[in-house]
């Protein structure tokens, strides 16, 4: 009798998770249930609550054997909740915007590694681009940095004005993809050694600026085509491989502080913080490889590939800088309130 009034005295527990599980189900949140009484966090842990109640009351039902309707109906609240809880994750437009526009740029913009990176390669790539320019006062840096038969393949390659098919730029823009992506994945692969990431980084940052100084000199008679080629998607790519050495460092910083925690636990950490940076190093590469396939190798007009590599700087700034901007840098580990909760889940 006593199990009997206790499952009666449970029904409006039941009705509740009834109600949480008819929120999950068509919103995929329990915001809106009971009248909008819970919020995000509030709402996830009474659901729980409200599960494990039930799978108590369930075994208690089947241990003393109470009407077959009740068991049954316990059978399918558990199993309904229980699909809730542990379900994969739908896809929510509105959680990826914010992902993708809020959380990102501030983790990326907060992240010394990205700092670092930039720094080195930008840095790097503008100092070698000036000594390689100015030949009289630094006589020979650019055949030493670059390579002589590599300067000579520069010029070469864009002895004769840009002009293609159609098909030309299609099968350009997926070389140019495999090729991009292929920096990119050595400077993050060699990331978790640190030094081999940073010396990989800061060759290509050499060697590039050696090139373009060399083609910025007015004796060299194809620099105008050169230029007319990378003008257009150097933002693009020249970032994209400053954006990957710098997730491959947050890796390898992982593997070598680990802030008290075990070696593969700091990796694990630093590995989610890394993600949105190679997702972003990633989306960079995409459109570096489009715009060096179609726009850069057409004949367009030079004042719209320099509007266009005006228009993609601005957006990168606009992105990884202004929406990064934040006085608080965002942190994996949560505090206050948010930490109770992280805590007890």
């Amino acid at each position: 009798m006593r199990i009997a009034k206790r499952m009666k005295d449970r029904q409006p527990q039941w009705e509740e998770l009834e109600r949480l599980c008819d929120a999950m189900e068509l919103r995929g949140r329990t915001d809106k249930a009971l009248g909008g009484s819970y919020s995000g966090a509030e709402g996830i842990q009474r659901f729980a609550s409200l599960y494990r109640s039930a799978c108590a009351d369930l075994a208690l039902a089947d241990a003393y054997q109470l009407p077959p309707a009740t068991v049954a109906y316990l059978h399918r609240l558990v199993a309904r909740a229980h699909n809730q809880l542990y379900r994969a994750n739908r896809v929510d437009f509105r959680s990826w915007i914010d992902v993708l526009f809020v959380e990102a740029p501030k983790r990326i913009f907060a992240d010394p590694c990205v700092r670092v990176s930039a720094i080195v390669f930008f840095g790097l790539f503008c100092l070698s681009m000036y000594l390689a320019f100015h030949e009289q006062q630094f006589p020979g840096y650019a055949e030493a940095m670059a390579g002589q038969s590599a300067l000579e393949q520069a010029e070469d390659s864009f002895e004769q004005p840009l002009n293609a098919s159609l098909g030309h730029y299609i099968v350009m823009s997926g070389f140019y993809i495999q090729h991009n992506t292929g920096i990119g994945l050595r400077c993050f692969a060699w990331g978790i050694l640190i030094i081999p990431c940073l010396y990989v980084l800061a060759s290509n940052a050499i060697q590039l600026g050696a090139v373009f100084g060399y083609m910025a000199r007015s004796e060299t008679a194809s620099g105008d085509h050169f230029f007319q080629f990378v003008t257009a998607h150097g933002p693009f790519e020249l970032t994209a491989i400053a954006l990957s050495a710098a997730a491959g460092l947050r890796l390898g910083i992982g593997l070598f502080y680990t802030s008290g925690l075990s070696r593969i636990d700091s990796v694990r950490v630093n590995a989610s913080r890394a993600v949105p940076i190679m997702g972003a190093s990633a989306m960079l590469f995409v459109l570096a490889a489009f715009t060096e396939g179609f726009l850069s190798p057409s004949p367009a007009p030079y004042v719209f590939k320099a509007f266009w590599a005006i228009l993609s700087s601005g957006l990168i700034s606009f992105y990884f800088v202004i929406l990064g901007f934040h006085d608080q840098p965002t942190s994996d580990v949560p505090s206050g309130k948010a930490k109770e909760d992280w805590d007890a889940a």
